[in-house]
């Protein structure tokens, strides 16, 4: 079993191989921000990528409403991909325990052991400190 940093082989290309629905949590509005690239990156690919940002709950960004929060979202999530601080990282994993999602995928820099072990203890499988737009092209997912 890896330590909460480390992902076992496969386990990234499963994950994005499996994945069809992802929130994005702290999506942004302004095009000079990774997440907001990121998100147009994965929606390229064929992902359906909902937003999630409090402030910019009720608009639309990329095509999709954006969410206040990732309980407010009224369809299964497969993934939750954070683009918010190591620290904010933690109830960001809780709440993804909390709406049954199957994996979470810290951006670069972002990395929350003690959040990884209970997202890891309640099934989730847990990836950090990389980008899915950097791994897809490496995987030619």
């Amino acid at each position: 079993m890896p330590t909460a940093n480390e992902v076992e082989p496969g386990d990234i290309e499963h994950i994005l191989h499996e994945t069809k629905l992802i929130a994005l949590v702290g999506a942004s509005s302004n095009p000079r921000r990774d997440s907001h690239g990121v998100m147009q990156f994965l929606q390229a690919k064929g992902y359906r990528v909902i937003p999630v940002n409090p402030g910019l709950a009720g608009q639309s960004l990329n095509g999709e409403k954006v969410y206040a929060a990732l309980s407010d979202i009224p369809e299964k999530i497969d993934m939750v991909d954070v683009f918010r601080n190591s620290e904010a990282a933690g109830p960001v994993a809780d709440e993804a325990v909390a709406i049954g999602a199957k994996y979470i995928w810290m951006q670069l820099g972002v990395v929350n052991e003690e959040a990884a072990a209970r997202a890891r203890a309640a099934g989730l499988k847990v990836v950090m400190n990389r980008c899915p737009k950097i791994e897809i092209p490496k995987l030619g997912v």
